[in-house]
């Protein structure tokens, strides 16, 4: 590669253990160079293959598209996991730029007509060809991507197409940006005794580790890390300071100024609706909902609303419930948004008989991870190997092998699990490498993933634990679980590996390896007492089991409108007043005034900061209806662990990425097809 002096090839020649990037060695100001060079040299692979005087082949065509761009997926891997997880302002300024370049370049190549013309002539001759499944489906996903990517539209309209696609791209970055500006620069301090009135120990040592980190003028503050913020409102017994935290949680990204990000969700809807009716669609959800599972937006809003009407009973019947508590106390005021976590933790500490405070001690972060290897280890036979001396893009961040029961190495994992103020809040899973066996120019043969999971879990000052509230570890799990779909691929070609399903299926993994953070076993072997050692008492962890289902219709009510809401924005042919709509949807379904959506608009980063989730937010509770049917495969062997339903479920769930159509791959685990009624009584919803 020759590229400009500026050019650092530890960017994209990956020489740390089992080629693994060596962060130590790339800067910020790399990334710039890297990007620049990276981008020409898949500018004349994208160029070798349209212009190949052969006749296209599926090798000379698909598989050389497949390995094309290896160095840009490299720098771009790098830089959006350093832009999410540890980000500063010359990485920002760069995201903003680099946003809308990515965007022009695919959509050059998506346009890029000779190429287009190769790929569509396979398409015509599938048939004949003599492909295997994943062959298939990889052309397919391939010849779809061109198609909407504008292949068959107009020069004017390709033109357009790709303007949008480029302003949407630079709007997502700002939109992000936006959201972890307003969560960073806000702190609420605390002083004194009444101030911390009702905040357990572990809650005010991560008050003060937060105050340490962001300037050690103040004992402990409040910041809108959620694992601050929560407890927060859960255990403070000041409702001032409650109300205070609770409107700025839910006020990010709509305090107006250069942060305020209504008008970009107002454009962004705009365009999302110009590029829907560009391509042919009638709107921007039913571009989305192709190729999905649940296929047309009525099938989606028939899943939620079935849902919703549902959990808005039960919702009323805990508001009740929550106010006749706030009464016992003397108070006159009606459950308020920030109220309802505070008078729900009472409540379930009444009935029954243990609070997150009196569980919390049980769930270092430290044993749940250990918890999260071992039930890989037992359903799909690998272990963990810790890589002590290897340094990762961050101090905080772990590195481990992941090897069979052979002892062959078939993945690498990094784990950051703490908050910190560069990171933007959540978790996710991405990769730095996908897994896939086709050869390299390098002379490699095939990549083993290379996989990572970002949390925000509070940071402990120096010598003591971490400890997670029981929504934490599920959480940590559910990050797992879509890690091990990543670490488990088994396919030839990139394009298929992995997480790489549809959007409502790539939720199934990782909401089904929930489950067994709580299975009794589990629990048993790794809840222990961070001070004493002790097993959470059985008596305790009975109680546990039996409130899994407590608050279920706040639970539910909050997801279940930001998934409405994201339908109806992508379902509109026009959206003048996006916080008009919102409030006009949920004023329609009857969404109680004492909950908030999950999500509203102007931090809802799933849809607005990218494309990953818009019209698609719904996908987890699709997923949930397929993993709660999943489960019940193992509990009806009466083993969580059953050797033989865990094979088909590595087999046919885990390991074979986008190879195989979803719905085919669902009825080869379980055998059919579920309905929503497990997923509904898993929620505490249905008998």
């Amino acid at each position: 590669m020759t590229g400009s002096p500026a050019f650092n090839p530890a960017v994209t020649e990956w020489g740390g253990p089992h080629g693994l990037p060596k962060f130590e060695q790339i800067g910020d100001a790399d990334y710039a160079p890297a990007f620049e060079d990276a981008l020409a040299q898949h500018d004349a692979e994208i160029e070798a293959i349209a212009g190949n005087p052969e006749a296209p082949t599926f090798a000379n065509t698909i598989v050389a598209l497949e390995v094309a761009g290896d160095a840009l997926s490299r720098v771009s891997a790098l830089f959006w996991n350093r832009a999410g997880a540890h980000t500063n302002p010359e990485i920002q300024a760069l995201e903003r730029e680099i946003a809308p370049k990515m965007s022009r370049h695919y959509s050059k190549i998506g346009t890029n007509m000779p190429l287009f013309r190769r790929i569509d002539a396979l398409w015509e001759q599938r048939d004949t060809l003599g492909l295997t499944l994943e062959q298939t489906r990889v052309l397919e996903r391939h010849w779809k991507g061109f198609v909407k990517s504008g292949a068959k539209l107009e020069k004017a309209e390709q033109e357009r197409l790709a303007a949008i696609n480029e302003r949407l791209a630079s709007l997502g970055a700002s939109f992000g940006q936006n959201v972890l500006a307003d969560e960073s620069s806000w702190v609420l301090p605390l002083s004194g005794e009444d101030d911390l009135a009702g905040t357990p120990g572990f809650l005010r040592d991560a008050m003060a580790s937060a105050a340490q980190a962001h300037d050690g003028g103040h004992s402990h503050v409040v910041t809108l890390s959620r694992s601050i913020i929560e407890p927060f409102l859960t255990f403070s017994e000041r409702r001032d300071l409650r109300e205070i935290a609770f409107k700025a949680w839910t006020s990010r990204g709509i305090n107006g100024g250069e942060t305020d990000n209504r008008t970009i969700v107002t454009e962004t809807l705009a365009l999302r609706a110009e590029k829907a009716k560009l391509l042919g669609y009638t709107d921007y959800a039913a571009l989305k909902l192709d190729n999905t599972m649940a296929e047309t937006a009525e099938a989606v809003n028939g899943l939620l609303m079935q849902v919703w009407d549902k959990a808005v009973v039960q919702a009323r019947d805990e508001e009740r419930a929550l106010a006749e508590l706030i009464a016992e106390e003397g108070r006159n005021h009606e459950v308020a948004p920030w109220d309802w976590r505070h008078y729900a933790e009472k409540l379930r500490t009444r009935k029954f008989d243990f609070s997150e405070a009196e569980l919390k001690p049980y769930l270092q972060l430290e044993k749940i991870i250990e918890a999260c290897f071992d039930v890989a280890g037992r359903l799909f036979g690998i272990h963990a190997v810790p890589l002590t001396d290897v340094v990762g893009y961050h101090p905080d961040v772990r590195v481990f092998e992941i090897r069979d029961r052979e002892d062959k190495l078939v993945a690498l994992f990094l784990g950051d699990y703490f908050a910190r103020p560069s990171k933007r809040s959540g978790a996710w899973m991405s990769s730095f490498q996908a897994q896939h066996r086709l050869p390299l120019a390098n002379g490699r043969l095939g990549e083993i993933p290379i996989i990572y999971n970002v949390c925000n879990f509070a940071k402990p000052e120096p010598g003591k634990p971490a400890l997670l509230s029981l929504d934490d570890a599920r959480t940590l799990f559910h990050e797992f679980g879509h890690a091990a779909h990543g670490m488990l691929s088994n396919v030839t070609y990139p394009t298929v590996s992995g997480t790489g399903v549809s959007r409502d299926f790539v939720e199934l993994p990782s909401q089904l390896y929930e489950h067994w953070l709580t299975v009794p076993e589990i629990l048993k072997t790794y809840a222990v007492h961070f001070e004493t050692g002790e097993p959470m008492p059985q008596a305790l962890l009975d109680k546990v089991l039996a409130a899994r289902n407590f608050n279920a219709g706040f639970n539910t009510v909050e997801f279940t409108s930001s998934a409405l809401v994201d339908m109806a924005f992508h379902t509109r042919p026009v959206v003048e007043d996006p916080m008009a709509v919102q409030a006009e949807v949920l004023e329609k379904i009857g969404m109680p005034a004492s909950i908030v959506m999950r999500h509203a608009t102007p931090h809802f980063q799933h849809v607005f900061a990218g494309d990953g989730y818009s019209a698609g937010y719904y996908s987890y509770m699709w997923s949930e209806v397929l993993d709660a049917d999943a489960f019940s495969a193992f509990e009806e062997t009466g083993n969580a662990f059953d050797p033989e339903t865990a094979r088909k479920l590595k087999d046919h769930i885990y390991s074979v990425g986008g190879s195989v159509d979803p719905k085919d791959a669902y009825q080869a685990f379980r055998g059919k097809m579920p309905s929503p009624e497990a997923m509904l009584k898993k929620r505490g919803l249905a008998a």
